[in-house]
């Protein structure tokens, strides 16, 4: 049972010839020898399956390749082999942290990725050669805007309503989902803000202000909003820009729980 346990966790697929042959012999149990097959086990390219099921789960990017919230006509460059790049990149990204042993810290101070061809475009990095199966490792890619996982468009993307940003929810996914905070549900009458930003009468920073004058809201929002405003500089699909769909000059400062003012991811 527990090579099992041990192979579904680690490759989320049956133990291999090696693994059953050390439970057999009763070694597994012996914490030197577990050490060592988990070690060995995540070097090996099954371990694809821990970091498509466990990260996927737990930063809610599982089901993307699924994704069709976003609208093709208004926003062209998302088609399936973008939407399938932007699946890829955390999972490539995540392997490496496992197998390289790199520190967690790297999930959110990383200032490197990796890109295919189409997703470099899309990130305005220089071209890859190769096919969409042709993925490579960008360091310094904080000059594009990229690094880590907090600016990869697959979040960017997912937690945008598809007309305009929400920093409600990119707040709200970073707190939520990679800080784990608890934050309570929404009170369950809660005035929906405008859907398509090209129309907005005012600035979303301005709307998200006056939908935190209702008191049944301000509490949790001022938990997150400000975390969600500093990727207003990047928009729906998660491509960088410095106007809004109104035309408006970007403004991705915030004040954050606590005081302390930033601007941008890097702030």
């Amino acid at each position: 049972p527990l090579a099992s346990r041990l192979s579904y966790f680690l490759w989320s697929s049956m133990p291999d010839d090696e693994l059953l042959a050390v439970a057999a012999r009763g070694e597994l149990r012996r914490p030197e020898v577990l050490v060592r097959q988990a070690k060995r086990m995540l070097k090996d390219s099954r371990v694809r399956g821990f970091v498509t099921e466990f990260g996927g789960n737990f930063l809610d990017f599982r089901r993307f390749e699924e994704h069709n919230a976003v609208d093709r006509e208004r926003f062209s460059a998302f088609n399936n082999e973008l939407r399938q790049a932007m699946f890829e990149e955390p999972v490539r990204f995540l392997i490496d942290v496992v197998q390289q042993n790199r520190p967690v810290t790297a999930l959110l101070f990383a200032t490197h990725t990796f890109v295919n061809p189409i997703l470099a475009k899309h990130y305005g990095m220089p071209q890859v050669a190769g096919t969409a199966d042709t993925w490579v490792r960008v360091d310094g890619a904080d000059k594009y805007g990229r690094g880590g996982l907090l600016p990869m468009s697959v979040f960017l993307t997912k937690n945008a309503p598809g007309l305009r940003t929400s920093p409600v929810k990119r707040g709200y996914w970073v707190v939520k989902t990679v800080l784990g905070e608890h934050i309570p549900p929404p009170p369950a009458a809660v005035p929906e803000l405008p859907r398509d930003e090209a129309k907005l009468e005012l600035p979303l920073r301005e709307l998200l202000a006056k939908h935190r004058e209702n008191k049944a809201c301000a509490g949790c929002h001022a938990r997150f909003d400000a975390l969600g405003l500093v990727f207003e500089g990047y928009g729906m699909v998660g491509e960088r820009r410095a106007t809004d769909l109104s035309g408006r000059a970007i403004d991705n400062s915030a004040t954050f729980p606590g005081g302390m003012t930033g601007t941008g991811i890097e702030g």
